[in-house]
């Protein structure tokens, strides 16, 4: 490295009482970009933002994270961000920040160099946040709560920084690139998918190596999913409050560092854990998603710790209140927002978003709470800068995009506003399908508008009905056996008093209110699911599977697990017959979706579009054998419907350019708990039909061939599908 130029020498300023052998003796000016701490081969260079900041220092730490062996000033500043090169520095190095600047919470800024820092690019954190009252910057009880400065050194609870080399060998991985249209998402946790499989390790139980292994995979294989979602992997801290209840941060919605791979969840302790995980999974043709939180960090509200940006300069990273900057803009529950307004916030998260794709080979995102990162002033804006810098930046506009289109704030429910080249949660056709299944009344044409795509939310701004991402269940919420299981919410093991979770959560426990022996309630339970299951998979849009639904996981009643790391959370791989039963069902579902194109259309469904055979593509049935009329649709009574889907319009081709057509499909659903005999008009009356899926059938998927003319025996709380042609 030459020391001429850009990398002019000076010394390091020296500390008494240190390891010599672990001290840097040249400092060189380096770069301001790239931020964060970069290997180039021959050194290290450090590079961090703070535009109100007076001093900042770069404190080396030897290799237990114990004990502090240096402070590094850096004294080079350019447009706001502070910089130096150590020619001596290698990876592994732990590190931390030291920031001085005022302490004034009245206009914004609460610096204190007492607080050891974060750094918010660093690629690996070292150690666990040991809560103690030194980690907040102010002093915890005081009268002038928040304004009373703290100087209690922080550093030996705080998790270190760690300089990695990021060389992996990579061969030839590519993305799996699966088509939107062809997506079957499987949403699960790193650590509780895992923890109780029998036949993972036990030392890769819980990590990103025991995803990997030939078990877990093996099992996405046979369900048929094709991209793995899976919820917050980059760094996150615990709350102290769960820390002191013994409880833990389970799900992860509390990030800490936007670069960093969670350490928890590895078994090893390397990055190259993570790759090697993806490149597995890319090897077995699964695309790895992951669940970010850009819209917040740990530090909390205005009594929060301080950790990292809010010692970096507060004033700059977060949303603060503009009559009064001590506080804090909170659209998310969480005590703070990040302030994507300053163009070195956005630039952090662009720089996060694509190294998780470029160095770490990740297919997507899916945005927690994405209207907070839409908010210009205090209105979302779905023209924001952020939603602009995603859509002109070349790396991130061409891999999966899904939002969470809501937060907190006024206005902040956006389902169907977000952009062209954006899916999203779509928590209308949850609600809706919750609330056919369990047997409400006058939402006939509700199911209708939700199972073909949801083209009132999407079709007008050009988005097609893989903009919706179907789901019954997520991780936020009852899981599928709770919700055929449990009427009301059970969360006192998260020690609120049952207070927190939704308490509107459209479930029905089908005659008793959790774990029962009645044959003929377990029957109805086992059916509901189905019935569910089987209209989330066939529904047109992209449909979500929470990780273990196909099992039947259950959380006893539990609707917000978040802080529950611990057997009530993790998967229990244990199959009896109707857990082994539904799981079959469940991949004969996703199966018979990947096969039949009709169920996945590119377009939405046009119900005056003519095939050859003289039929619409769409045709909603009563069951009295007649189309629907408008009438029909407005009885508040109705629970029953049918539809007819030609196989003959599909508009896709084959590798070698060859028109793919289908087969035709009626659909029938009774969400009413009397059987009523489904007939069908003339012209589709004449035809032969075959039974391929009855939810109420002892074998589900046993072909049946039914006469021309007869009416279907579509049994109370059932779902059936019929073809016209047997089975190919």
């Amino acid at each position: 490295m030459d020391p001429t130029s850009t990398h002019r020498r000076h010394v390091a300023s020296p500390r008494p009482n240190r390891r010599e052998s672990q001290r840097i003796s040249a400092v060189w000016p380096g770069q301001p970009y790239p931020r964060g701490a970069t290997w180039d081969g021959e050194g290290v260079n450090f590079s961090l933002f703070s535009a109100n900041a007076g001093k900042v220092e770069l404190c080396l730490f030897d290799p237990t994270g114990r004990h502090e062996v240096q402070r590094i000033e850096l004294r080079e500043r350019t447009d706001e961000v502070w910089h130096c090169y150590l020619p001596e520095a290698r990876p592994g190095l732990l590190y931390g920040y030291r920031v001085h600047g005022p302490y004034r919470p009245e206009l914004g800024h609460r610096f204190n160099p007492n607080k050891l820092l974060i750094e918010p690019y660093a690629k690996r954190l070292e150690g666990a946040l040991l809560w103690s009252d030194a980690h907040f910057g102010y002093r915890l009880g005081h009268p002038k709560r928040d304004l009373a400065f703290d100087k209690r050194d922080s550093a030996a609870g705080t998790p270190k920084s760690r300089v990695i080399d990021p060389a992996f060998t990579w061969g030839d991985d590519r993305p799996p690139r699966v088509p939107w249209h062809d997506t079957v998402i499987y949403e699960a946790h790193v650590r509780g998918l895992t923890m109780r499989h029998p036949e993972v390790p036990p030392q890769l139980r819980g990590t990103y190596a025991g995803l990997a292994t030939a078990p877990v995979i093996e099992h996405f294989q046979r369900l048929g999913i094709t991209t793995l979602e899976l919820m917050p992997v980059h760094a996150f801290a615990d709350d102290r409050t769960l820390v002191e209840q013994e409880l833990r941060n389970y799900w992860g919605y509390n990030t800490i560092g936007f670069f960093a791979p969670e350490r928890r969840y590895s078994a090893s302790g390397q990055t190259a854990e993570f790759k090697t995980m993806v490149k597995t999974l890319h090897s077995a043709g699964i695309e790895v998603i992951l669940d970010v939180v850009y819209n917040h960090t740990a530090e909390g509200n205005e009594l929060g710790p301080t950790l990292s940006m809010r010692g970096i300069d507060n004033a700059a990273y977060y949303r603060l209140s503009p009559e009064n900057p001590r506080y804090y803009m909170d659209f998310t529950g969480t005590g703070n927002t990040l302030n994507l307004q300053h163009p070195r916030v956005l630039q952090l998260i662009m720089d996060s978003l694509r190294y998780w794709v470029q160095e770490m080979h990740v297919d997507g995102f899916r945005f927690d709470l994405a209207s907070a990162l839409a908010r210009e002033l205090y209105d979302v804006d779905r023209l924001g800068s952020f939603f602009d810098t995603i859509g002109q930046d070349p790396v991130i506009s061409q891999v999966k995009l899904i939002a969470e289109p809501w937060d907190i704030g006024s206005g902040g429910y956006q389902v169907g506003n977000f952009p062209p080249g954006w899916n999203e949660w779509n928590d209308k056709y949850r609600d809706s399908m919750r609330a056919y299944w369990k047997g409400d009344g006058g939402l006939i044409g509700e199911f209708a508008r939700r199972f073909t795509g949801s083209a009132d939310l999407y079709e007008a701004s050009g988005r097609k009905p893989h903009a919706s991402i179907n789901f019954i269940t997520a991780h936020d919420g009852f899981t599928l056996e709770d919700l055929v299981s449990y009427s009301d919410k059970h969360n006192e093991a998260n020690r609120e008093g049952n207070r927190d979770g939704s308490s509107h959560n459209r479930s029905w426990n089908c005659g008793t209110e959790g774990p029962t022996g009645d044959p003929a309630i377990l029957a109805l339970r086992a059916r509901q699911k189905r019935n569910l299951m089987a209209t989330l998979i066939l529904s047109q849009g992209v449909p979500m599977v929470l990780g273990g639904d196909e099992i039947g996981h259950t959380q006893l009643g539990n609707n917000n697990a978040y802080c529950q790391d611990n057997e009530l959370s993790w998967l229990d791989w244990k199959l009896d017959g109707e857990r082994a039963g539904l799981l079959e069902f469940t991949c004969r579902l996703i199966a018979l979706r990947r096969r039949h194109p009709v169920f996945s259309r590119r377009r939405f469904l046009q119900g005056d579009t003519v095939t050859a055979d003289g039929l619409r593509e769409i045709i909603w049935l009563s069951p009295d054998g007649r189309e629907m009329t408008g009438t029909d649709w407005a009885v508040p009574f109705a629970r029953c419907l049918g539809l007819y889907l030609t196989g003959a319009a599909i508009e896709r081709r084959d590798r070698r350019g060859r028109l793919v057509t289908d087969n035709n499909f009626v659909l029938l659903c009774n969400a009413h708990h009397e059987a009523i005999p489904f007939g069908l008009p003339d012209a589709l009356a004449e035809k032969v039909w075959w039974t391929v899926l009855d939810t109420a059938a002892g074998e589900p998927f046993a072909q049946q061939r039914r006469e021309p003319g007869t009416r279907y025996p579509l049994q109370g709380r059932s779902l059936a599908l019929l073809r016209e042609t047997a089975y190919r």
